[in-house]
């Protein structure tokens, strides 16, 4: 048997897994997009997404605010954990990779706890006197910082959750680039700015576009993060398509039609990016 048929015959599980669990669900999520609850074909379903156009805004701001904050957090961490010696590294990449252990709505409730009105915080800020500091200027009215179910919790519980998916393709990338073209553009006379602006950056480009991804994608599709942080106050695209799907209001093909229409936009968000890393690659051999 040659390698070739080898290779054709091991990759059949594979191909029958991604067939039954990603091909067959995007069929049955398009077929009912474009059809009623009678089977007809049908755009209604479409015509009706212009209710929830504050939500797809709200979806897609509060997962860029997320993508950002993780990335200016995680492009110096692991830029920084690039340099250091393995035995460090190890040590680094372990305890960013603890709390992922951790059940994922575990570690939400644990936010919860943190942020609500007689949490952690608010009980730390009571004990340093910032509460009754902020009052006596007027800006609280409270005897508490409302931080639970906002936009700020939401936000936040998307940067702890996701910022390892930011970190590890950046620190990946990073440590793959030959020290030797480091060397040999300091040899040709730059300075540490200009070997990583002109060196550096763009070569670690293809992770940063990964950890943007790995981020960007499930920040935008999650509702367990809005619905526990948010209190329901703040509704993700998420939110909307399990309540189409699992609520009071159920109808799976509205539901789809929201699904497909975010899934376009993403794999046009991802299409652009890739371009975008194909021409700063471009740039660098140049």
């Amino acid at each position: 048997m040659s390698s070739k048929a080898f290779v054709r015959i091991a990759a059949v599980p594979y191909v029958v897994w991604m067939a039954i669990f990603v091909i067959v669900p995007l069929l049955f999520i398009v077929g009912y997009a474009f059809t009623n609850s009678s089977g007809a074909l049908t755009l209604e379903n479409f015509s009706n997404l212009g209710v929830y156009a504050p939500v797809f805004k709200n979806s897609f701001l509060q997962a860029g605010i997320a993508t950002l904050v993780c990335l200016l957090i995680g492009y110096p961490f692991a830029y920084i954990l690039s340099n250091e010696r393995p035995s460090v590294q190890k040590v680094a990449i372990l305890l960013i990779m603890l709390p992922m252990w951790m059940n994922f709505l575990l570690r939400t409730y644990a936010w919860m706890t943190i942020l609500e009105n007689n949490g952690f915080l608010n009980q730390f800020f009571r004990s340093i006197g910032l509460i009754d500091y902020l009052n006596n200027i007027g800006i609280l009215t409270t005897d508490y910082i409302p931080m639970i179910n906002t936009s700020f919790a939401v936000v936040l519980g998307m940067v702890y959750n996701y910022l390892p998916f930011m970190i590890l393709p950046i620190f990946t990338v990073l440590s793959g680039i030959d020290r030797r073209y480091i060397e040999a553009a300091q040899d040709l006379g730059a300075n540490r700015r200009q070997t990583f602006r002109r060196l550096i950056l763009p070569l670690s480009l293809p992770g940063v576009l990964s950890g943007i991804m790995m981020v960007f994608i499930p920040s935008v599709s999650t509702f367990a993060i809005s619905r526990l942080l948010g209190g329901g106050l703040h509704w993700l695209l998420g939110d909307v398509i399990d309540m189409q799907f699992l609520g009071g209001t159920y109808n799976p093909h509205l539901g789809s039609a929201i699904s497909l229409i975010m899934m376009i936009v993403v794999v046009v968000c991802m299409g652009i990016m890739n371009r975008f890393g194909d021409g700063e690659d471009e740039a660098v051999l140049l």
